[in-house]
């Protein structure tokens, strides 16, 4: 019954980590790479998009911090 709960829960830890990492890429690596070449509206931005972005950016890359460290916390429930 153990192997069957380590398995179950390195499978949670894992989507929780994959979650993270889509975070991290659409919602602050990808706005700044579009701004750093100038793609989409967020090239073009003015000043108060631009911290908009800045702020979004944070945002997520927030979730991505709290997601990464929620699946480091089901992984210390192993037995």
């Amino acid at each position: 019954m153990s192997l069957i709960h380590n398995e179950r829960t390195k499978l949670m830890a894992n989507a929780l980590d994959r979650a993270s990492t889509a975070c991290l890429t659409v919602g602050a690596l990808g706005p700044a790479v579009a701004s750093l070449y100038g793609l989409g509206s967020a090239g073009a931005a003015a000043a108060s998009h631009g911290v908009l972005i800045a702020l979004g950016s944070i945002f997520w890359l927030a979730a991505a911090g709290v997601l990464h460290f929620m699946a480091r916390s089901v992984l210390g429930r192993l037995i």
